[in-house]
């Protein structure tokens, strides 16, 4: 399938961001964008995008962006004047502090312990600074210790465009919002793929941040060796555009990439026909924009799940066993079981887990280094249904999100037919991405 076949699941019915802004829109324009959203709010058959929504409180939010406009002299061009985002409706995940809400990381056991946050999250106060109108904070699956989509104490989240299938987690709210249009852009999460995967199930755009880019001050980690902030979205040419929300990290590309690897068949033995597929039109489309495609063989990669699910529970279990005096069966089951077993892990074995993860980390570096980028799948299947017994694919999903977790590598989540292909880069090389999100945008529009 060439590019110009290219269609994506979720449509293309809400304009670019950039180009909203570069039409210089009036307080009113603004205002009506806002209501629109607002009315499209847990457009879900569960009701459940937003944990917490205050309407009153995002239209003073917008109010505040339009003093803060007319006192720069009326200008209402959010690119040239500071505010990058002006007027802009963005969902925050709610694991970053908002002042004046309380935290719950999809969990009630949080939301009746943890005090109303004194002040924002790194992140909220740099959407606030860019002009961004928060909508509300948004599900996620409990800790975002998860990729389903699934809770117990808020609702499983599904897709407002089919009741029948999950959003993926754990940035689930965060997808669901953007595919009902209650916001235009959302900010979510990825540890071991909570970006990367909503995104391919939901038919949209995601952005994972190199690991160290943006600060989780007023942010709640699950696991600090990969926890990194991202964008789910609709549009690839908005990319560049989202991505200064990491003001001091990010830079344009001085040149494109001319060569990227996509993996071979052997590992993609587990991958339903339909991804294999699009994986196959990525490539194709890659080579339409004038870049050299290698195959590649990475046997190595069968351990990644390994180290990465091990790290990550150990990490987990002592941020939360503090909170819950050892007790996690305050949380439900699976994710027990996960901090239980991370509890258990010994000094002796995490040092040589975290050895194992160096070396794991080098081979990635090494691998993006020689082929500029690398493409696979963002997951094995292009859907997950509601109310089935997903207790075995955290570990399929996990294998091909993992490497990239590992290695701390940023990552464009790509949408096809049938799932999401991801493009990986070396970490601080999120330019590459974003300017190869911006190239395939630009001919996928040019090509309808």
């Amino acid at each position: 399938m060439s590019s110009k076949e290219h269609t994506t699941q979720a449509g293309n019915e809400t304009p670019l961001i950039r180009a909203l802004l570069e039409l210089e829109p009036t307080d009113a324009v603004l205002s009506e964008r806002l209501e629109q959203c607002l009315l499209r709010s847990n457009g879900n058959a569960h009701h459940n995008t937003y944990l917490w929504q205050d309407a009153e409180w995002s239209r003073r939010e917008l109010d505040r962006t339009l003093e803060r406009r007319a006192a720069a002299g009326g200008q209402t061009r959010g690119m040239t004047s500071g505010m990058e985002l002006a007027g802009v409706p963005v969902s925050l995940k709610d694991c970053f502090d908002l002042a004046g809400t309380r935290t719950t990381l999809g969990s009630q056991f949080y939301a009746e312990r943890n005090p109303v946050a004194p002040a924002d999250s790194w992140v909220a106060a740099r959407l606030r600074g860019m002009g961004a109108v928060i909508t509300g904070k948004t599900h996620l699956h409990a800790l975002a210790y998860g990729i389903t989509g699934e809770n117990r104490d808020y609702g499983d989240c599904v897709q407002p465009r089919n009741e029948l299938w999950l959003t993926g987690g754990s940035s689930s709210g965060a997808v669901a919002s953007v595919q009902e249009g209650s916001a235009l852009a959302a900010i979510g999460t990825d540890t071991g793929g909570s970006v990367r995967v909503p995104a391919a199930l939901c038919g949209l755009v995601g952005y994972r941040s190199s690991l160290g880019w943006g600060s989780w001050e007023g942010g709640h980690h699950l696991a600090q060796s990969f926890d990194t902030i991202g964008w789910l979205f609709r549009h690839l040419e908005d990319a560049p555009l989202l991505a200064r929300l990491f003001e001091t990290e990010w830079k344009s590309a001085t040149s494109s990439s001319t060569r990227f690897a996509y993996v071979d068949e052997a590992f993609l033995q587990d991958c339903e026909p339909e991804v294999k597929a699009s994986l196959n039109a990525c490539v194709e489309e890659l080579r339409e924009l004038g870049m050299t495609g290698t195959e590649v063989r990475v046997p190595w990669w069968e351990e990644a799940q390994e180290i990465f699910a091990a790290v990550q529970a150990w990490e987990a279990a002592r941020i939360h066993a503090e909170h819950v005096a050892g007790d996690f069966s305050v949380f439900e089951a699976p994710i027990q079981q996960r901090l239980e077993w991370g509890a258990r892990i010994t000094d002796d074995e995490i040092a040589a887990l975290r050895q194992r993860h160096r070396e794991f980390g080098a081979r990635m570096g090494a691998l993006v280094g020689e082929h500029e980028l690398v493409v696979l799948p963002c997951a094995p299947v292009a859907c997950l249904r509601a109310g089935e017994d997903h207790t075995s694919i955290r570990a399929r999903l996990l294998r091909y999100t993992a490497p990239a977790s590992l290695g701390g590598l940023p990552a464009l989540a790509v949408p096809f037919v049938a799932g999401g292909m991801q493009v990986l880069a070396a970490n601080g090389s999120d330019a590459r991405l974003l300017t190869l999100a911006e190239r395939m945008g630009q001919a996928r529009r040019a090509a309808r």
